[in-house]
C-alpha cells in the first residue's frame, strides 16, 4: 500500500486507511492538529512506517479501507476505530460490495466518470462542484481492485470486526445501507442527504470524530 504523513509534529496519529481509488490529494483539505497517516492504494498489504514516536493513536477507515484496516495487526492499542461507508466483508454479497456493484466499479471510464461520481458518490450537482476527486489514473484503480479481490480471498479469514462506531450516508448505493443497520446495529450512525463520499462536507477531522 502507498502512504502519506501529514505532519504536524505531534505526538498524536490518525491512521486513516482511505478507499478504493483513493489518495492524498482526495482528503488535503481536511486539517487535524494530530498527525495523518493516508493510506491507500492496496495493490498489498505491506505497511512500512515507524509508529515508535506515537503516544496516542486514532484510526479511520473508510469504503475498501474498512476491510484492509480489519486484518491488520498493530503492536499499539487504538484509541477510536470508526467506520465510514464500508464493511469489513468488503466482497460479501450481502454486507460488503454486490456483484452489481462490482460491475459498475470495474466498468468505470474516462468518459462517464464523472457521471459515476454524481451518480454514486454524491447527491447534487452542488456537492460534485465541491467534490475532491483522486488524482490517480484508472489503470492503477482496476490494478488495485484486483489486489483487493485476491487479498481478500486469501485474507477474509482473519477479518476481525474491530469498530467501536460506524458512520453510513443514508443514500448510500455502494453498500446496502440495510444490511450495515443490521451488521453495525447501535454503533450505526446515518448521515442523511448522504451518498458515499460525505468528505467535502469536513473541513477537520476533529469533525468526524465529532459525528459521534
Amino acid at each position: 500500500m502507498q502512504k502519506y504523513l501529514v505532519s504536524r509534529n505531534s505526538d498524536n496519529l490518525i491512521i486513516f486507511f482511505t478507499g478504493w481509488g483513493c489518495d492524498e490529494f482526495e482528503f488535503e483539505h481536511i486539517k487535524s492538529n494530530s498527525d495523518v497517516l493516508i493510506l491507500y492504494d492496496y495493490s498489498d498489504l505491506n505497511l512500512d512506517f515507524d509508529f515508535s514516536k506515537y503516544h496516542k493513536f486514532d484510526l479511520l477507515a473508510y469504503s475498501a479501507g474498512v476491510f484492509v484496516a480489519s486484518v491488520m495487526n498493530f503492536d499499539f492499542e487504538i484509541n477510536k476505530k470508526i467506520a465510514i461507508n464500508g464493511n469489513p466483508y468488503l466482497f460479501d454479497e450481502k454486507f460488503g460490495l454486490s456483484n452489481k456493484i462490482q460491475n459498475v466499479l470495474c466498468n468505470i471510464t474516462e468518459e462517464n466518470a464523472e457521471d459515476f461520481a454524481r451518480n454514486y458518490l454524491v447527491k447534487t450537482d452542488e456537492e460534485l462542484k465541491n467534490f475532491h476527486p483522486a488524482k490517480r489514473t484508472l489503470e492503477s484503480c482496476r490494478t488495485e481492485f484486483e489486489s483487493l479481490k485476491k487479498i481478500y480471498k486469501l485474507n477474509k479469514h482473519k477479518i476481525k470486526d474491530i469498530y467501536d462506531a460506524a458512520i453510513i450516508g443514508e443514500d448510500d448505493l455502494i453498500f446496502n445501507v440495510s444490511a450495515q443497520k443490521e451488521f453495525y446495529g447501535e454503533r450505526l450512525k446515518l448521515i442523511p442527504d448522504s451518498r458515499h463520499n460525505m468528505f467535502f462536507k469536513f473541513s477537520k477531522y476533529k469533525q468526524i470524530f465529532d459525528v459521534l
